[in-house]
This record gives structure tokens, sequence and C-alpha cells, in this order.
């Protein structure tokens, strides 16, 4: 039985209202009056529910499809303006106890080499992350009990808040990390932590279960009711995803959306971002193994009605995807990517060897973080490093009721411009700090408020005379 409000992983993700839902919207794909007046009252951007976006992405009228994706542009425009977060993944550990067949870390592999930072190593990894310019970093582990304990994360996170190294410092730690119980979020809570991230990969209970066989992981019901006990256990801000190509992208869908209104339905508060990676070559896996890949065009269709159904939710997209399909779901949706990334235990410092492989997955896209940051503002964006909102307690609801409101816009747009000026002045190369200085000029004046703008341009000469960390 269907109960979004429920805590039981197969009443708030239940089967049969997805099928249900999927062949609605398979008999809804032409109805052009239904597609017009979702899309009509969309544009008031308090989303869509998870069977009304389906109409959406299953829609089959170009006209219309047109019609979606100016909507999801402009509404990402309303919310998050010309702003894109940059962030980077820090691996801590490959070893796992897991036998999921889609990832190259499961127990299994006996080709991958196996490795585990020490603090020491940790501390020299985030200098060099530092070094480019980095504020905000993800964390990401294998699932091991006896070599990654809950224990090691806790130190690993204060090894990473406590290295200052010249202007450098990571000012927001979020993890990636198994399903675990209520006690241990509490631990991460108290450690500082920003967003919990925790894929589903899939919501299809069966096929879940096929693709983890083996281990803790394969407990549909507990790795589904997750984000429930880290929210139970304090967490504010929680980060859900699938990971396309395992199943099919239209039931994953269904599933994302429900998750997400089930969270707000029971926990007070959706989901603080949603990522939506595909599945990508790695050491002994090839995609071409599973059936279900979608293409870039169906990619940027989910792109574009996720944010047209979930308008106040942050989007992530990764180093999986290439330079040419990142610049194309930036305005229909994304608000987040990874920039200069490794997919590698560790990999900042040193370059890891060829033979020493510990790659989760392949980078599409390979360049440095200041290339990112130029070919953005190439673009017309504003690379942002802020952190401003998590370390002022603007987190859960609080966060969320600022975007509704639009209020957001005045803190985000200057400490942008503000995290921008910092990387131009202590990391950028010469050209990317020339472009830079070009767009924070004309920016600035775009900030709504006077008198955030004038505290604004007070702030970024003094940034420009060595002082740091200013933030609204």
């Amino acid at each position: 039985m269907y109960d979004c409000k429920s805590r039981i992983a197969t009443e708030f993700i239940n089967d049969e209202e997805i099928l249900d839902t999927l062949e609605y919207a398979r008999k809804n794909k032409s109805n052009r009056a239904l597609i017009d007046s979702l899309l009509e009252r969309a544009k008031d951007c308090k989303g869509l529910t998870h069977r009304e976006a389906a109409v959406l992405l299953e829609c089959d009228l170009p006209d219309e499809n047109e019609k979606m994706f100016q909507l999801a542009k402009e509404i990402k425009l309303r919310f998050y303006g010309n702003r894109i977060v940059l962030f980077a993944p820090l691996y801590l550990s490959n070893y796992c106890v897991n036998g999921c067949v889609y990832c190259p870390y499961h127990h299994k592999n006996k080709t991958i080499t196996r490795k585990k930072l020490t603090q020491e190593e940790i501390a020299r990894e985030v200098i060099a992350l530092q070094d480019m310019g980095h504020k905000r970093l993800a964390l990401e582990t294998g699932e091991d009990p006896v070599n990654c304990p809950i224990e090691y994360v806790l130190e690993s996170i204060h090894t990473i808040y406590n290295i200052k190294h010249k202007n450098g410092a990571i000012r927001r730690v979020n993890v990636n990390i198994a399903a675990t119980t209520v006690e241990n979020y509490r631990k991460l809570k108290e450690a500082g932590i920003g967003t919990y991230i925790l894929f589903q990969e899939t919501y299809n209970k069966k096929s879940y279960e096929e693709l983890h066989p083996t281990g803790p992981k394969s407990n549909y019901a507990y790795h589904t009711e997750a984000m429930d006990r880290a929210m139970e256990g304090g967490i504010d801000d929680v980060g859900i995803g699938v990971l396309f190509g395992l199943n099919m992208y239209r039931y994953d869908f269904v599933g994302l959306l429900m998750h997400a209104e089930h969270l707000e339905a029971a926990m007070g508060v959706g989901p603080h971002t949603i990522s939506v990676p595909r599945i990508r070559p790695a050491d002994d896996i090839d995609p071409a193994n599973f059936t279900n890949a979608i293409s870039d065009e169906i990619f940027e269709k989910i792109v574009a009605v996720l944010r047209i159904a979930v308008p106040y939710t942050g989007m992530i997209i990764s180093t999986r995807e290439s330079q040419k399909t990142r610049e194309r779901v930036l305005d229909l949706g994304v608000s987040q990517i990874s920039g200069g990334s490794r997919t590698s235990v560790g990999g900042y410092c040193e370059p890891e060897p060829e033979e020493e492989n510990t790659s989760q997955f392949d980078v599409n896209d390979t360049r440095t973080l200041d290339q990112v940051v130029n070919w953005l503002l190439g673009l017309g964006y504003i690379p942002s490093f802020c952190t401003a909102c998590y370390r002022s307690g603007r987190t859960g609801d609080r966060f969320m009721q600022l975007v509704k409101s639009g209020q957001i816009a005045n803190c985000c747009h200057p400490n942008a411009l503000m995290t921008l000026k910092e990387y131009l002045e202590d990391y950028a190369l010469t050209d990317t700090r020339q472009k830079g200085e070009a767009l924070i000029a004309k920016e600035v004046q775009n900030i709504p408020n006077e008198k955030v703008r004038a505290t604004a341009m007070e702030y970024l000469t003094e940034l420009h005379h060595g002082k740091r960390d200013f933030r609204f």
C-alpha cells in the first residue's frame, strides 16, 4: 500500500504506485491539454508530483518538450541565478565487503589495488586540494566495518577541518558513506558534516537485490530508509540519487521523486540535493553489460523535468560526464559540479601510479579546477565556492524557506562573488583572473538589495587587500 508518510521503504517507494504512474504517463504522453496545464501550473515554482512529472518525462510532443526545456531554464535562473557551486570528491578508502555488481570496489574484485589513506596522507591530500582552491569536499569510502569504521571517518573529518595551509581551508565536508545507524548519524552531525549523501542506485526492489547480491548493502529496506535515520540523527541536509543505467530510467525517475516527497511529508523537508550519475567504465566493470543505458537526449530531459518537479532542490553532476554534456545541462537545472576530480583513493597530492589503480570509475572531464573555472566564466556563470549557509546554520527547512521566499539571492549572489574573488586572488591563472574580475565588476551591480550591494563591494576591496572569509 502506498503511503508517502510511512517510514517503511516498500510503502513510501511502492512498486504498484510506480507501475500505475508509468502506465498513466504512457497513456497521457500525447495529451496536449494535460501537458499544457502541468507546464502552466509549474510556473508557480511549487513543483509537481511524481505522477505529473512522469507525464512530462514521457511526453512525445516536440513543441511541448521545447516549452518544458524553456521552463526548466527559467526556474533554474529564478532560484539559482547564474551561480555554479564547485566541489571535489576525496576517496578515503576502497576496502568494501559488498558484492555490488556495477562497482569495482566489490569484495570479489582481485585486480583492483586496495588502499586506505592514513591521517597524514589525508592531510597531504587536503593541502593539495586547498592549493587548487577548493573549499568543499565530498568524502567517499567503500563499506568495510573493519578497515573503514565510523571512527576512522570521524577522525578524517576532524583532520580535514583542522588543516589550514596558506589561505586555504576546507569549509564544508559532505559525506557519502554507507547506510548506518541513527547513533552514527548523530556522530557525523556532531563532527560538523554538511550534507549526508547516499545514492539508492535503483528503487526497483527486485533489481536492487540482484545488483547487490551480498553484503550489508543487499538489505533494500535498511538502505532505502537510511535518510529517515540520518534526519532522525539530526542531519538537516541529505542528498539522494540513482545510478542511471542500472534499471529502467523511468522507474527510477519516479522512485527518486517519491523519495523526495516522502522526506518532505515524513521528515518535514525534502532532499537538499539530487545527483544524476550515469554508469561509467571502471576497473572490471563494462557499462555494455548493463542494457538500460540512457542517451544524452534522455539524460537532458531527466535533468529538465527534475528541475521543474523539485525547483528548490540542488542538482549535482560529476566528472563522470564530459565537458559537452555538462555544458548542456548547466542551464537546465544543475547547480553543483565537481572540478579537477580524482576518483582514486587520494591522487591529488601525487598522481596515482598507473599500476596502482584504485579508481571507482573513469573520469570523463579531466580538466584542472582552473580550466573548469575559466570555462564557467566564459559561459557567463559565477563559479562559487560558497559554504556560508551551512556555516551560518541556514540548513534544512531554514534553507528551504529562504529559497522559497526568494530571499536567498541576497545571500548567495554576494557570497558567490566573494568566494570567486578569493579564488582569483589566491589560485587563478592570469586569464582566469582577468575574466573573473570582469565578471565580478558586472555581477556586483546585480545584487538586488542596495545595502547588501554596498557591503559586498566593501568586502571585495578588503579581499583584494588580503583579508579572507567574508559572508552574508
